[in-house]
């Protein structure tokens, strides 16, 4: 996409102005999305976006800028004005380029710049709203939305690094809306995969439809939720966000490092009952939090962040390794080439234990099974959560009992991470999407069902 020639005259200029490190992100990036409301299509929208990040080092100082440009000249004005003042004499020079290769883990059929395939997509959608409606006759609404992208980048470094890769993402949502009289509820699934359409061959379209209609009637007439400190089960797959959210983001650099997380410095201690086991994996085929190589143009790799309770690693970008001596994890990543990278998550999750889900449940005497997840905001630095549950149960006497509504766990995650006692193995993993300051990226989170011994609840009543 970019004349190698030009990226290292460009690098060249950079260190002249007395840059550390220079680095160009060079992305393409088409995108396809199409909605269903009401039974009817509502939404078709494609696009195409081109441009190319300019990242400098001068010590721990970072400067980005971005053009839309190959123009040689255009890049070095670019350059020229990040290093305005910061401009000092040359202190190092750039090695040759050299194309580095590596093995495409993640193999596409269907890519988008081959064919949209929107006649097979209006398809699922509306095979999908037929099914939730016909679930039940309280669903009064049903939205669909399927969204494929093709992001074709190249990174180029003055270590002499040049590397490319190709990445498709494709994502299905579903929303069933339940109503009875003034009474509305919801139930929402959006799977997603690192490959192209034929997603869709693991995906049964009825199946979708009800689960989601399932979810948001079961909610429709459920009771209130006590309040106060009890025993939790969380539900497997997006169970896992609360970890992401309240746990991952304190074991990314871009916290480490200020000294904003609360594990800064706790490598190798306990800081989990030392029935967890946590992992940041981004080799996992297909995977919609998946990467080839991270968006500074290292190759992926799987992270053990904690072991039998113990924490045993952080997640590592260029700037952070820099920072704080750890060594990188290939966990730089960006939204597009308008963000510098920073450290961030890729498929995060508590790995399996040895415990059923009937022996967890059957060890509560009064207490919530959290089913599914919903969303939530973390205060951070201190990993301070609130929760939604958006499917919880009653748990009475080691049984479920009934279903209820307006359940929310609230604690922060170095305290549920010692709470958890029980692990167990019916892993499963969920798509998502991760806001920082690098961007929205695709990111997988999971877990098996775990017990909670005590969390606080805030309920209804």
């Amino acid at each position: 996409m970019l004349n190698p020639a030009t990226a290292k005259a460009v690098i060249d200029h950079a260190l002249f102005l007395g840059a550390d490190f220079a680095e160009l992100f060079v992305e393409h990036h088409q995108s396809s999305s199409v909605e269903l409301n009401s039974g009817d299509i509502d939404k078709v929208n494609s696009g195409i976006d081109f441009g190319i990040g300019v990242r400098l080092f001068f010590g721990h100082k970072v400067l980005y800028g971005y053009t839309n440009s190959t123009d040689e000249d255009e890049l070095k004005r670019v350059t020229s004005l990040l290093a305005a003042k910061d401009k000092r004499d040359q202190i190092a020079n750039a090695a040759a380029m050299n194309l580095s290769r590596y093995e495409n883990k993640h193999q596409c059929q269907f890519p988008l710049s081959q064919n949209a395939n929107l006649e097979a997509k209006i398809a699922f959608l509306k095979e999908t709203d037929k099914a939730a409606r016909h679930e039940d006759e309280k669903i009064s609404q049903f939205i669909g939305r399927i969204l494929q992208r093709e992001q074709q980048i190249e990174i180029f470094n003055s270590t002499g690094l040049h590397i490319g890769d190709t990445r498709h993402y494709t994502r299905v949502a579903a929303t069933a809306i339940a109503q009875n009289g003034s009474e509305q509820s919801t139930g929402f699934e959006a799977p997603g995969a690192l490959t192209g359409w034929e997603f869709n061959t693991r995906l049964d379209p009825r199946e979708l439809g009800q689960k989601v209609a399932k979810q948001a009637m079961v909610k429709l007439f459920a009771e209130n939720c006590p309040s106060g400190e009890m025993p939790v089960i969380i539900g497997n797959g997006f169970g896992g966000v609360i970890f992401h959210e309240a746990c991952g983001h304190l074991l990314e650099t871009t916290s480490v490092a200020k000294k904003a997380s609360v594990f800064h410095d706790k490598m190798g201690e306990m800081i989990a009952n030392p029935v967890v086991n946590a992992v940041d994996d981004g080799t996992m085929a297909n995977e919609w939090g998946s990467i080839n190589i991270d968006d500074e143009g290292m190759e992926t790799q799987r992270t053990q962040l904690i072991k039998n309770g113990k924490l045993t690693n952080f997640m590592v970008d260029h700037m952070g390794s820099l920072k704080t001596g750890h060594a990188r994890t290939g966990s730089g990543r960006r939204e597009s080439y308008k963000y510098a990278p920073t450290s961030r998550m890729r498929n995060t999750f508590i790995e399996p234990g040895d415990s059923s889900l009937d022996e967890m449940i059957s060890s509560v005497e009064r207490g919530i099974y959290a089913k599914k997840m919903g969303g939530g905001s973390v205060q951070p630095g201190t990993g301070e959560f609130n929760f939604a549950v958006q499917e919880a149960y009653l748990i009475e006497n080691g049984q479920i009992t009934k279903p209820l509504k307006s359940a929310t766990l609230i604690s922060t995650g170095p305290k549920v991470l010692k709470e958890i006692s029980m692990v167990g193995k019916d892993f499963e993993l969920a798509a998502g999407m991760c806001g920082s300051v690098s961007g929205s990226v695709p990111t997988t989170v999971g877990q098996p069902a775990l017990k909670v011994d005590n969390i606080l609840v805030g309920g209804g009543n």
